[in-house]
């Protein structure tokens, strides 16, 4: 009750700043003119603002996109405001593994740093559907696509932070509806990338927002373990009407979202918690963190499971593995879910 007041009145927490804040208000002392950053999801809602602010600080942007028409289209909305903004416009498709290696192949042949990775892009699915790996495409857009695509800009970001000294920052977008989800995560994840019997729209989502909070818990011990200067946290945007509800159009939508208007933040407020987490000076080593409002909060309690995290990495591990191959998929899901081991796996 207490911080649902806090939020409606927009009370600032310990950073100074709350549910009113705006990305370009935290950000108002940045100057990253020196940064390199690459957002996926930039072309709409909360990744287009974070995009827009980052520009405005002075950062050189990599939007990744499906389309690349509509990239071009949100690169030119931030060219018309920040004429000098450097904007590099590529394609990437984040429920493909093999679309993830392309992208990466591509952005290193440019050998540009890289400071800031916000793996922002989200998916809602009403309707099931399969990746071309053979994973749910929720998990497979909002989790898996991401894991690869961190797991493989990483050496990059600790070569750029150890040149630069300027430390690197990984900033994973959830949601606090990671709370909704309970069970076992990686049998659910193996159920519904068999079949549709068993998969609802809203605990897929569920399930993919809370491996996007485990992934962010392993990711920093990792780090931490082989003391890179990167760090590596999570956040809830809050709760705004962006493209991730086109699939869920309607009487009942509508409604919710009119009852729930008082909590509802704008975008800009939204991507606020997004640009303090990546650009703050005040968050220098601060690493394996869940935020919300531009303040330090509470993940559910498998949000904060270490050997929960170790679980989902050594999963994922074997899913992103150039090895693995679609026929063989609930195998791995069998693997995941017997072995014991893999709870010790320090692998990167």
């Amino acid at each position: 009750m207490i911080e649902t007041v806090k939020h409606l009145i927009g009370s600032g927490g310990p950073s100074g700043f709350g549910s009113r804040s705006t990305a370009d208000h935290v950000t108002v002392n940045c100057d990253l003119r020196s940064l390199t950053a690459i957002i996926t999801g930039a072309t709409s809602g909360i990744g287009a603002e974070t995009a827009r602010v980052l520009a405005k600080r002075g950062a050189r942007l990599v939007i990744p996109a499906r389309s690349l028409k509509t990239a071009e289209e949100t690169k030119s909305r931030i060219l018309s405001e920040f004429p000098d903004a450097e904007i590099i416009v590529m394609h990437l498709d984040l429920s493909s593994l093999a679309s993830v290696r392309r992208f990466v192949d591509d952005f290193e042949s440019l050998h540009l740093p890289l400071n800031i990775l916000i793996n922002n892009a989200g998916k809602y699915a009403h309707k099931h559907a399969i990746s071309e790996d053979g994973v749910e495409m929720t998990f497979a857009t909002n989790y898996l696509g991401h894991f690869l695509l961190t797991k493989l800009l990483l050496k990059n970001m600790i070569e750029t932070a150890a040149q630069t000294g300027v430390q690197g920052r990984i900033v994973n977008v959830t949601s606090v509806i990671h709370s909704w989800f309970s069970g076992d995560m990686l049998q659910y994840l193996a159920d519904i990338s068999r079949n549709n019997r068993s998969y609802d729209a809203t605990r897929a989502y569920a399930l993919s927002k809370l491996a996007n909070v485990l992934h962010t818990i392993e990711l920093s011990r990792i780090l931490h373990k082989i003391d890179a200067n990167v760090t590596a946290n999570c956040v809830h945007p809050g709760i705004v009407r962006t493209r991730l509800t086109r699939d869920r159009e309607g009487l009942i939508t509508d409604l919710v979202f009119f009852l729930t208007s008082k909590l509802l933040k704008s975008v800009p407020q939204a991507a606020a918690t997004t640009c303090y987490v990546a650009t703050s000076p005040r968050l220098r080593n601060v690493c394996g963190k869940y935020f919300a409002d531009c303040n330090e909060a509470r993940t559910s309690k498998l949000g904060s499971c270490n050997v929960k995290a170790q679980r989902l990495w050594t999963a994922s591990e074997l899913l992103v593995s150039p090895a693995s191959c679609t026929p063989h998929l609930y195998q791995t899901f069998k693997y995941s879910l017997t072995n014991d081991a893999i709870c010790k796996s320090q692998a990167l």
